[in-house]
């Protein structure tokens, strides 16, 4: 009989071992990057195609861009992130450049290379580049337009009363604006609104 039970328990650990061997075992799939995967409730990369969209969408076909035919300027000076996560906001910002420089509806200068551009430029003039190769100075254009952002969240949860599970909801808005630089106007706006909710058992991982 004593044999038998040892039988048992060593039977008995040895399932729990394969179980828990096989719970800590990773799965990977390839996903398409238009598939809406949301394991909880704070931002993800289908987020990102969404507020590009909707503010390329807008931002191309109002005023002032929207009825423009010279393709004017424009800079952007980056959307700042006001919520408490790490979010990548350059992110969304190049991803809207990209975007409304393919709809062929403006052009851009870049903030983040004018030290590259700066540097280069000074090398040329030091006499290692041949006189015909040197790129003419005072030649670069200005940007029209300023393209800024913000990011906001807000966040709640359920109270602390008993439940099997604890409800979270978020809220992002994202505002970008236009501003022609030489009047200081703000000649468009717009905003995207995602909002969230997420069930979590008290008890699990």
């Amino acid at each position: 009989m004593q044999k038998c039970m040892q039988k048992l328990s060593v039977m008995i650990l040895l399932l729990c071992v394969i179980g828990l061997a096989a719970g800590c075992s990773v799965s990977t799939r390839a996903i398409s990057p238009d598939e809406e995967l949301n394991y909880d409730e704070t931002y993800n990369f289908t987020d990102k195609k969404k507020i590009v969209k909707t503010l390329v969408e807008s931002l191309t076909t109002k005023p002032p861009l929207g009825g423009a035919t010279d393709r004017p300027i424009l800079i952007v000076y980056g959307i700042a992130n006001r919520t408490s996560e790490h979010i990548s906001t350059s992110g969304i910002s190049d991803e809207i450049r990209k975007e409304i420089l393919q709809s062929g509806k403006a052009r851009f200068v870049s903030k983040e290379n004018r030290d590259n551009i700066i540097s280069e430029t000074d090398y040329q003039e030091t006499g290692r580049v041949t006189q015909a190769s040197r790129v003419s100075l005072a030649r670069q254009l200005g940007a029209k337009y300023m393209l800024t952002g913000t990011l906001r969240s807000i966040e709640k949860s359920e109270g602390s009363q008993f439940r099997l599970t604890k409800k979270n909801y978020i809220y992002y808005s994202l505002n970008l604006e236009l501003t022609d630089i030489e009047t200081s106007l703000i000649e468009w706006a717009d905003s995207v609104e995602l909002a969230r909710e997420a069930s979590k058992p008290f008890i699990g991982w």
